[in-house]
């Protein structure tokens, strides 16, 4: 049975079948999703591609319009998903997508009944992301401070990135797209455009502070090219830096710190929520600090301080 398909990262496929009715619903969502909620590209794609596999198995069910699709029509989806292997993250990102749409195709008059109501999906693994401890932190900016002593322009850089990461918690994307504009040195704060194009304030420190102008006066000028442009962070070419670049650049320094599970730039968001919730930050700081929207998203962080709390315990009570 065709599905269309399963990846959900390819939006330019073609529906199979003579669906015409489902790809007119689909381009009019992209519009909204992209023009009105403010959905980045790469998002969007996985929204669409995920609606053409639902669309792709509801056409080789025999579905010709929106109102031919049905709650056992979309259980079946996802149960046949399930069985090729897919992973429950997964299939919990398809049934949220696929009620989504339906949702915003009720309120468009595509369709009268939302028949998503009463679709539920595997929960995704509550896995806690993997953190570095401070002095595992300390270890690494130190080390990276040494190195970038030599006045080796992306070694300068490379101390910023990650001095940086690690100070504010921001998402490596927000670092790539940062102009110098966006820096406010006397306030030690950063201006950073998010998910959805929110924008927020964000501080930082004064070793984050002193990277970043060691980097400005000494780094950035060295590889300066006219194409340069307003970008923060620029690679040995002069050009901005992607998001592959600073996951190369943290990937190494994790790799070499050698006594940690963590892998990536990920990581250094989720130690720096950790450390500053267990120094008592208010939850509701950390949030808007990491760009969060809902809080609960946030409380992960709760539930990884508390549980380096109990394994502290566990090695130091002598009842433990």
């Amino acid at each position: 049975m065709a599905q269309g398909s399963s990846n959900g990262d390819n939006g330019d496929e073609r529906l199979p079948g003579n669906v015409h009715a489902f790809r007119e619903a689909i381009d009019a969502f992209e519009r909204y999703i992209t023009a009105e909620r403010g959905r980045s590209p790469h998002t969007a794609r996985a929204y669409i591609g995920d609606l053409n596999s639902l669309f792709g198995y509801a056409a080789s069910a025999g579905a010709t319009a929106l109102e031919d699709i049905t709650l056992g029509m979309l259980r079946s989806w996802l149960g046949e998903l399930s069985a090729s292997g897919l992973a429950r993250s997964s299939l919990a990102r398809r049934a949220a997508t696929a009620r989504t749409f339906l949702q915003w195709a009720v309120r468009e008059e595509f369709i009268e009944l939302d028949p998503s109501i009463r679709l539920k999906a595997p929960k995704r693994n509550s896995s806690l992301p993997q953190i570095l401890h401070q002095q595992q932190m300390s270890r690494m900016l130190e080390t990276l401070a040494d190195g970038s002593t030599t006045g080796e322009p992306l070694r300068v850089r490379n101390r910023a990135i990650v001095e940086l990461l690690y100070a504010t918690g921001i998402r490596v994307g927000e670092l790539a797209g940062l102009d110098i504009d966006d820096l406010d040195p006397d306030r030690r704060t950063l201006r950073v455009v998010g998910k959805g194009n929110k924008e927020r304030t964000v501080p930082y420190g004064l070793p984050a502070a002193v990277s970043l102008d060691d980097w400005l006066r000494r780094g950035r000028p060295a590889v300066i090219v006219d194409g340069s442009g307003p970008a923060l962070f620029l690679g040995k070419r002069g050009r901005r830096v992607d998001q592959r670049q600073v996951r190369e650049v943290v990937g190494k320094v994790l790799a070499e710190l050698g006594d940690t599970a963590a892998t990536g730039p990920h990581a250094l968001r989720h130690s720096a929520a950790t450390h500053l919730l267990d120094g008592g930050a208010d939850l509701r700081a950390v949030q808007e600090i990491l760009g969060h929207s809902s809080l609960a998203t946030t409380q992960i962080y709760t539930h990884v301080s508390v549980d380096r709390l109990r394994q502290s315990y566990q090695q130091a009570h002598p009842r433990a």
